[in-house]
């Protein structure tokens, strides 16, 4: 079986497509200090990785948020609600982590179908 990497670096690819499924790495939004400017950046490159990958949001299957502050559920909610596919919503979690740099205050790990 075919595995395809894509943007991949020594450390680690954006995305691996496998067996019609696609693989996100952890995306933080660097964009404004606020959740909502994060999420809304990590979404973005959500929506550029899954065109690389010949997909979409409407073939989500899951996705993993981490927030550096559960404060800001409803911040980063008002812009998730904003992006994704009502009819094609994933299974979705969301907890509090200490991200990788302070900075960060939203990390989206997205698993997709690639189109039949």
């Amino acid at each position: 079986m075919t595995i395809t990497r894509i943007e991949p670096g020594p450390r680690m690819s954006n995305a691996v497509v496998h067996n019609g499924v696609v693989y996100l790495s952890g995306l933080v939004g660097r964009d404004g200090e606020d959740v909502a400017s994060q999420t809304r950046a990590a979404l973005a490159d959500v929506d550029r990785l899954l065109a690389l990958a010949g997909t979409d949001k409407s073939h989500l299957i899951s996705a993993t948020i981490w927030l550096a502050d559960m404060a800001d559920f409803a911040a980063m909610n008002t812009v998730w609600d904003a992006w994704v596919d009502p009819a094609n919503t994933p299974a979705r979690a969301t907890g509090e982590s200490r991200l990788a740099k302070d900075k960060y205050r939203v990390e989206v790990m997205i698993t997709a179908a690639l189109p039949v």
